[in-house]
């Protein structure tokens, strides 16, 4: 079963702020402890939403509405994405608890189950 692992964003990683060193790092070696024990089928950070639009749909209209970035609530951003593969929500709850946070700043990680494949 896959599933897709969601870090939202921060007003740092918003900003355009770049991760610590120490964290660039570290988060490599976890990354590369998720490939080796099969679990990492992809993983990815995402540039701040400045740099995004939004399509919007309403109802009655055919085409979308463009909405440009950034977009104002912070706590509702993704700022990067996993997806793993696994056996079951808690083996891959247990697995991100080891994801590295070395300068102990509060954060979000959700972890939903992918349903289907295209």
């Amino acid at each position: 079963m896959r599933f897709m692992v969601l870090v939202k964003a921060s007003k740092e990683s918003e900003a355009g702020a770049a991760p610590s060193a120490e964290l660039i790092e570290q988060m490599g070696r976890f990354n590369e402890e998720l490939a080796e024990s099969g679990h990492l089928v992809q993983a990815a950070g995402l540039t701040p939403s400045a740099e995004g639009a939004r399509l919007l749909w309403f109802d009655g209209e055919a085409e979308p509405s463009v909405v440009d970035g950034p977009f104002a609530e912070t706590k509702e951003l993704v700022a990067g994405v996993w997806i793993l593969e696994g056996e079951s929500l808690a083996e891959i709850v247990e697995l991100m608890k080891r994801a590295p946070n070395p300068d102990r700043q509060a954060g979000t990680v959700e972890i939903r189950p992918m349903s289907g494949e295209l």
